[in-house]
């Protein structure tokens, strides 16, 4: 039988780019929306044009009735659910959004947590009950480690760090829950080309200065591609048979910071006889009985 794939946040960036990669596996990708509704129109056709089986249905996920009707119309119209990859989020950049309204708080902690809860309680007992190999995969953020403390400060918000750190607990939490029929893993990403990057309104809005402090506290020197993250994210559902429960860090090193590792200086005993007690073992005469 055709296996499904719900896919979040799949209208553009990296969530449409999980859709072409997943999709091209011969999974019938069905994507909840919202918002960013002037993209429509664009994603149908990129969808149309890589020749993917999908089903688009408007849905809030962070109401429960929105979920628990989306959910209703996938088993109504496809009979299972395979996959969930849970890419929903809401994020301020702090020179954007400035100081937080209350309205902006609970909207990226309510999309972030709320619907990622929200699905995860509705899917994963149908993954589990399949008993066909199925997997989630939640998408957060580095924020969850890094909080807006230094250069991350530039892009990472409160609300939008403590709710990333907090779906390493959805993970394991439902990853336990699943276990052992469905595996429940987390990428954490860092800066993408799409999120948090180049491609983004907050990244026209720091200053050149700013730009090349964040690429340079990147060890890899530069952000990831929603290809890259896309081909990672197969990885987790398809080839990834013995982990549960795992987060990996997607994020070009940028939490190990772009700190140069310095050569090892000359020591104040270089020179001198470095063996234990100044002699080998072999050159003392020790009574061992």
């Amino acid at each position: 039988m055709q296996k499904v794939a719900i896919i979040c946040g799949a209208i553009k960036g990296i969530g449409l780019s999980i859709v072409l990669e997943i999709g091209k596996k011969g999974i019938t990708c069905v994507l909840p929306v919202y918002d960013w509704l002037e993209s429509l129109d664009s994603t149908h056709q990129k969808l149309r044009e890589n020749n993917i089986k999908y089903d688009i249905i408007p849905a809030d996920l962070r109401k429960k009735q929105d979920v628990t009707k989306f959910v209703n119309h996938c088993l109504e119209k496809y009979g299972r659910i395979d996959y969930l990859v849970n890419n929903i989020e809401r994020g301020g950049w702090p020179v954007v959004h400035g100081e937080y309204s209350e309205e902006q708080w609970e909207l990226e902690f309510q999309t972030t947590i709320t619907a990622k809860y929200n699905l995860l309680e509705s899917i994963v007992p149908i993954i589990k009950k399949s008993g066909d190999g199925g997997a989630v995969v939640n998408i957060s953020s580095i924020s969850a480690i890094t909080g807006r403390t230094g250069i991350a400060g530039l892009i990472f918000n409160d609300c939008y760090s403590l709710s990333n750190r907090a779906v390493q607990s959805l993970t394991e939490l439902f990853a336990k829950i699943g276990a052992p029929e469905a595996r429940v893993n987390e990428l954490m990403l860092g800066i993408i080309e799409t999120r948090h990057g180049p491609e983004t309104r907050g990244w026209s809005r720091l200053n050149e200065s700013q730009k090349n402090a964040l690429i340079n506290h990147i060890l890899l020197k530069r952000t990831g591609f929603c290809e890259e993250v896309a081909r990672m994210v197969a990885f987790f559902l398809f080839d990834a048979t013995y982990i549960t429960g795992s987060v990996i860090k997607m994020d070009g090193g940028f939490t190990l910071g772009g700190e140069i590792v310095t050569d090892i200086p000359k020591g104040v005993v270089e020179g001198e006889n470095k063996k234990y007690g100044g002699k080998s073992i072999e050159e003392k005469e020790i009574n061992l009985k």
